[in-house]
């Protein structure tokens, strides 16, 4: 039988956010305005699924050893939010790229419900962009490259509680502190699936 759900639009992000840059400290690339909070219980049923999408420019310093990037999703309180998705730490170009389109996107799924930190997802995504190490060099080819994430074996992410209100954000974090290395987020949409 039908579950009779829906497709719903949840917010989108009306201005730019900032990121990390020439620094390794995680920080959220949503502007303030753009991060939802999920009522409590709104994770009522194992299955439920919601998608985060960012896309905006992106920029990689020329360094034989640029570092690894990690784009994670988080819910919780501004001040303390839970990785519920981890990318993985993924290879940058060390070829120098200057504010190239990328896309991030997640699909996350309720694998279990519950207080305190009996809740958790599952969720897989893709990163595209220049400056990932899959990319063909800038002005050689046409193209970009495409990661999958995480690049291993997709697995549920840290518990939370789905029984409170939780904040959906989207973090990014270099390895390397490099002046060269930032991102600017342009669109941001958040969506249930069903």
């Amino acid at each position: 039988m039908s579950k009779q759900g829906w497709e719903e639009t949840l917010i989108t992000s009306q201005g730019d956010g900032t990121g990390p840059s020439n620094t390794t400290t995680a920080t959220s690339i949503l502007p303030a305005a753009a991060r939802y909070t999920l009522p409590a219980n709104y994770f009522s049923e194992p299955g439920k699924q919601i998608r985060v999408r960012v896309a905006g420019r992106q920029s990689g310093a020329a360094s034989a050893n640029n570092g690894n990037i990690t784009f994670d999703v988080r819910f919780g309180t501004v001040a303390s939010p839970i990785v519920v998705f981890n990318g993985g730490a993924t290879a940058q170009n060390a070829t120098a790229t200057t504010n190239q389109t990328f896309i991030f996107w997640a699909d996350l799924v309720c694998r279990a419900i519950g207080s305190g930190t009996s809740a958790n997802m599952m969720g897989i995504g893709q990163w595209t962009s220049r400056t990932s190490l899959n990319a063909p060099a800038v002005g050689t080819t046409t193209g970009v490259g495409t990661v999958n994430l995480p690049d291993t074996a997709p697995a549920v992410g840290t518990g939370f509680d789905s029984t409170i209100t939780n904040v959906v954000d989207v973090f990014v974090t270099y390895s390397i502190a490099n002046s060269g290395s930032s991102i600017t987020t342009h669109q941001y949409s958040l969506e249930s699936l069903n």
